[in-house]
This record gives C-alpha cells, structure tokens and sequence, in this order.
C-alpha cells in the first residue's frame, strides 16, 4: 500500500473541498448536538445561515488556496486515491509560539484502523521544522480521537510532547504540543 501526502494547488482543490462536508459530519458525532456542530437550516456543517448550498461552503475555504507559504492544504492519498487531508497553518493563523498547526484532519472511514492516519500525519510532521500544535475535542464522545493523537505524537516524537486540557480560540480543548 503506497501512502503519500500532496500539497495541493487550485487545481485540485476540488477534492478537498468534497471531502470537507464529511469531515465536518464526521466532526458532529464527537459534539453532540452542541451549536456549530450542527447542520443550519440549509443542511450545511456551518454556523452562519448565509451558506445556502456546498458551493458557499467551497467558496469559504478558497483561503487554503489564496494564501501559499501561510497555508499548506495536504490530501491524503492511498495507493494515488483521495483517502482524506491535513489542513497546516503558521503565523499569523497560530497561536504565539507556534510554528505549525494542524488545523483539520481527515480520513475517511475505509481507511480508518490501520496505520494509514498515524503514517500520513508523520508524513505532514516532516514537512516542517518547528514548534507543532493540533487540537482535539477532550468530550468522551472523541476518547478514539484522542487516543490516536496521544499515540501518533508519541510514536512521532519519542514521547516528548506536551498535553493538556484548557481554552483556546476554539473552546476548551485536548492540546498536544511538540517541537521536531
């Protein structure tokens, strides 16, 4: 099984950006029916009521494009399939101290469960030199989600990282912290 991560350009943005309302499906299961992780009233995964159809939302994401040498939009492939993507940001779009942050990350279910996600975020780790930071959502609801971070940044840095619970731009979060 051949799995690589590829920086993508406008030109194929397009599968990112298909892939994105499942992952933010995917995302409502570890929220609840908390606000923001819920379908609004056009059944799109986005707080704002003005997205009235995918191509709004399509259109909101552009930025990952727009912004080269700010942000990186990687696609996951397995075997040269779109199995799912890491959105990375840097400075101004991370906290102060923060080199990399891992934005979004997605894979999608029938990739799930055998190394591929652990194998593609090392991928995306070694792309960059810095002070790394991802969130995951600390609920019971994502225990797996947090599992696989705890470990794939482990395995990733020899156990040298950091975790923690606390607030950040985006509610309380499980924060991992780690420097490659």
């Amino acid at each position: 099984m051949k799995i690589e991560v590829k920086l993508t350009t406008t030109n194929d943005a397009y599968i990112i950006k298909n892939m994105y309302p499942l992952f933010l499906h995917d995302l409502s299961g570890h929220y609840g029916l908390i606000e923001g992780h819920m379908p609004n009233k056009h059944g799109i995964y986005e707080d704002s009521h003005a997205y009235k159809t995918l191509q709004d939302q399509y259109d909101v994401q552009n930025i990952w494009w727009e912004k080269q040498h700010c942000l990186y939009p990687y696609l996951i492939l397995v075997d040269d399939n779109p199995a799912g993507f890491a959105l990375i940001a840097t400075p101004p779009h991370c906290a102060p101290g923060v080199d990399f942050f891992v934005h979004d990350f997605f894979l999608l279910q029938p990739y799930r469960g055998n190394g591929i996600a652990e194998f593609a975020a090392k991928l995306v780790f070694e792309q960059f030199r810095g002070n790394w930071e991802l969130y995951t959502n600390p609920s019971d609801k994502n225990l797996i989600g947090q599992k696989f971070w705890r470990k794939t940044v482990s395995n990733y840095t020899d156990g040298h990282f950091e975790e923690s619970v606390g607030p950040t731009h985006d509610g309380n979060k499980m924060i991992f912290r780690f420097s490659n």
